[in-house]
């Protein structure tokens, strides 16, 4: 069996927070295909994977897709001299997904059975509250009382206003243009207290409280508003406070906090995570299936967590492949917390797939068909295929 090709397409969906979701099929000359996914960011970055994805099918045509491990160094190390981080292991994680697949569904096993075996029945998950509906304080009790009851034991929201002046649309400057100078003023601070103490007192003392800061925040800030969340929300983690360039700036947070310290959407590749794990920077390291490195990529960052007795909490809040396949991984990881999910309620995903995500009690339970155990609808994608060219 030979790969013969890479397909990317950009795909228009209400699902999305994007409103596209970035899929690759990986073909080959015998006619199994396998799916992979990049989760989707800006226009701008979306389009661009795009291009270097066609790129790189070039010269993966004419391999066996079995071997995967090779396949995997084969791309990663063609951007070694033009940087190995971020668009290019994303690249690198679509196709290696896509080739799990083909493989499980050659093999008729499952990819967690590839892995090594399941140590679970059901992936435990968290998910997110929709922040669009907090237009008022009983809006936002109705939302998590909506959620409380779906069996989900844990909450993940980021209460911090956007900062900066507002523009077109109004649209606030660090929306727009990402981060400049990590600030936030005292009366937000506020605003963002008084919502996570009134989560904490929705969801009850049972639930886990998690913050995501989106590594917006210098030092001091970051510091400061986590301090404050501790006190207002007694919130079990304080994610990515700092922008992930500096692990200096992440030790420094990470000294003068109480609260669980969680880090690694932005990271990339085992190499990315080996020194948060011996500078004890982090409480909970959070891969993307989707950005890291793929399935492969994941396993090993997982092994390495374990040595650490670091649990593993993929951030998989994307399409359902990008759920999906951080679930298969998380079938087989002793050292795992939970996964996360955009919403509570997975269904928004069904016209994408042919079989719904079965996510009853806060849990996903996978179908134990092979591969992926889902497959696209071919119909949907070819409808609202987004054409860059």
């Amino acid at each position: 069996m030979k790969i013969t090709g890479v397909r990317p397409g950009l795909i228009r969906s209400s699902a999305s927070y994007w409103g596209e979701f970035l899929f690759v099929e990986v073909t080959t000359d015998a006619g199994v295909t396998g799916w992979g996914e990049i989760t989707s960011t800006t226009y701008v970055a979306n389009r661009a994977l795009c291009v270097m994805l066609r790129q790189i099918s070039k010269i993966i045509e004419g391999d066996d897709p079995a071997h995967i491990e090779r396949i995997w160094h084969k791309i990663f190390r063609n951007f070694t001299y033009m940087g190995s981080r971020g668009a290019a292991v994303e690249c690198v994680s679509a196709i290696d997904i896509a080739l799990w697949d083909i493989r499980g569904k050659v093999l008729g096993q499952p990819i967690f059975e590839l892995l090594g075996g399941p140590v679970r029945d059901e992936v435990l998950l968290y998910t997110h509250p929709d922040q669009r509906k907090f237009t008022s304080n009983e809006a936002v009790v109705q939302e998590i009382r909506d959620i409380v009851p779906s069996g989900h034991t844990a909450l993940k929201f980021d209460p911090f206003p956007q900062q900066g002046p507002r523009g077109a649309g109004g649209i606030a400057r660090e929306q727009s243009e990402g981060y400049l100078d990590g600030s936030m003023s005292r009366r937000d601070e506020r605003e963002a207290a008084e919502l996570t103490a009134l989560i904490r007192e929705t969801a009850g003392p049972d639930i886990d409280i998690l913050i995501d800061a989106h590594g917006r925040f210098d030092v001091p800030t970051a510091i400061r508003l986590c301090r404050t969340l501790e006190e207002a929300g007694d919130i079990d983690w304080f994610e990515e406070p700092v922008p992930p360039e500096s692990l200096n700036a992440l030790r420094q947070v990470r000294d003068k906090v109480n609260a669980a310290i969680s880090w690694g959407e932005r990271g990339h590749t085992k190499w990315d995570f080996v020194p948060v794990l011996e500078g004890q920077l982090a409480d909970f390291i959070m891969p993307d299936v989707t950005w890291t490195g793929g399935i492969t990529e994941l396993k090993k960052i997982s092994a390495l967590c374990e040595a650490y007795y670091i649990p593993v909490s993929p951030h998989d809040a994307a399409g359902p492949i990008n759920v999906v396949a951080g679930a298969q991984v998380m079938m087989t990881v002793p050292n795992f917390y939970r996964l996360e999910t955009s919403e509570w309620n997975l269904s928004k995903y069904d016209h994408l797939i042919d079989r719904p995500l079965d996510n009853a009690n806060g849990s996903l339970k996978l179908h134990r068909g092979p591969g992926l155990g889902i497959e696209m609808n071919r119909d949907y994608l070819a409808d609202n295929l987004i054409d860059i060219d």
